[in-house]
């Protein structure tokens, strides 16, 4: 397994002061949210591109990929019967696929909960069929620039689209694309009826990345969750890939979310047997 931390936690930090906390630390993985980058990704240009790329990788990271696709964004959506949207989403997966591939990324993490939920009064028949035509469409930029979508489920607190690891397979089946597969988040999986140690090995062929943090939305460790059995279901079904730290609560401060959540992933992973 490896460790990786996403951009966002440390806010408005310079990046050359992140990149040096978060290498101290023991994170090798750098997860970026484009909004962090730019507010336009058409502007930000080859050049700028290669320049943040160049400066991570000096650092001694490896660029994970994207997440947070669509956050931020306007007059996109996954889910919605407007066709013209829909296109212009596809359009923007697209460009940000060419952006990841640009950073030497490989995964783009498709949560983004207010660009997919399903508006009032469609199916939800509808909104999977929509959402499957939207990221099919993507799937030959992907196939060209070697850039796979992880389908993202979230609980019930972030919306009504993708609740379970299950809908979020079923969405990928409709796909059917070796572009498209699945990701897994602690908080999220909180919310479903089965433990979460069973849902990693229950979806071990399909999922491609992982994000560690708690339900209360701090990091892995700093809430209830006992992370033992989590890593050790990762553990067991020989997960290779990024663990990557995901905070959406930033009270306890950059330095006790991106320390802590280092401590304690390690701690669980040396209990595992």
């Amino acid at each position: 397994m490896k460790y990786a931390i996403c951009n966002e936690t440390f806010g408005d930090w310079p990046l050359d002061r992140a990149l040096a906390y978060a290498q101290e630390v023991g994170y090798t993985g750098w997860e970026v949210a484009p909004f962090m980058l730019t507010d336009d990704i058409g502007s930000f240009s080859a050049i700028k591109r290669d320049a943040y790329r160049q400066q991570v990788e000096r650092a001694g990271f490896e660029i994970t990929g994207l997440h947070w696709l669509l956050a931020k964004t306007e007059g996109l959506h996954l889910t919605t019967v407007d066709g013209e949207v829909r296109k212009r989403t596809v359009d923007y997966i697209c460009d940000l696929a060419r952006l990841c591939h640009d950073l030497g990324g490989k995964v783009m993490v498709l949560g983004s909960p207010q660009q997919r939920n399903v508006p009032e009064g469609q199916s939800m028949e509808s909104a999977m069929e929509n959402a499957a035509d939207v990221i099919r469409a993507a799937v030959p930029i992907l196939d060209e620039l070697d850039v796979q979508i992880a389908l993202e489920p979230l609980g019930h607190e972030e919306g009504n689209f993708l609740l379970t690891a299950a809908k979020a397979r079923e969405l990928q089946g409709m796909i059917d694309s070796e572009q498209v597969k699945l990701h897994l988040d602690v908080k999220a999986m909180s919310d479903e009826e089965r433990p979460i140690h069973q849902l990693i090995r229950d979806n071990a062929d399909a999922m491609i990345h992982f994000h560690a943090n708690d339900p209360n939305r701090q990091g892995p460790g700093m809430g209830n969750v006992d992370f033992v059995p989590i890593f050790q279901a990762l553990q067991d079904i020989g997960y290779a890939e990024w663990v990557s730290v995901e905070v959406f609560d930033y009270d306890p401060g950059v330095e006790r979310l991106v320390t802590e959540s280092m401590e304690n992933m390690l701690r669980a992973r040396a209990a595992c047997s």
